[in-house]
């Protein structure tokens, strides 16, 4: 079972994930979700646990639960939602300067 986690500290990391789940049953993976620019936490992370049963324990335990000052959420990940892709223009749109003159200034 995949489980989302969030509200987790912005400190925390993959290795902290996965002991915390550990005390509940055995963890295929577990990662914290991080920035791809800053590289720091995002606040939420997934856990992989292969029994169910163990997975809904630990939901069950860790859901509201005070960890490092914060109410953590636990609950079955839901599948990732397809978006459509943006499509951006080729044909040299935006950017001018606007207007019905394109720009140019009658002068008088």
């Amino acid at each position: 079972m995949n489980i989302y986690v969030g509200n987790l500290p912005y400190t925390s990391n993959s290795d902290q994930l996965k002991a915390l789940f550990e005390g509940y049953g055995q963890v295929s993976n577990a990662s914290v979700v991080s920035d791809k620019f800053t590289g720091q936490s995002r606040g939420f992370g997934f856990v992989e646990m292969a029994n169910d049963d163990e997975a809904r324990t630990a939901i069950e335990a860790l859901n509201g639960m005070q960890y490092s000052g914060r109410a953590l959420v636990a609950n079955e990940a839901r599948p990732r939602e397809e978006r459509p892709r943006r499509e951006f223009r080729s044909d040299g749109g935006g950017g001018g300067r606007g207007g019905r003159d394109g720009g140019r200034r009658e002068r008088f």
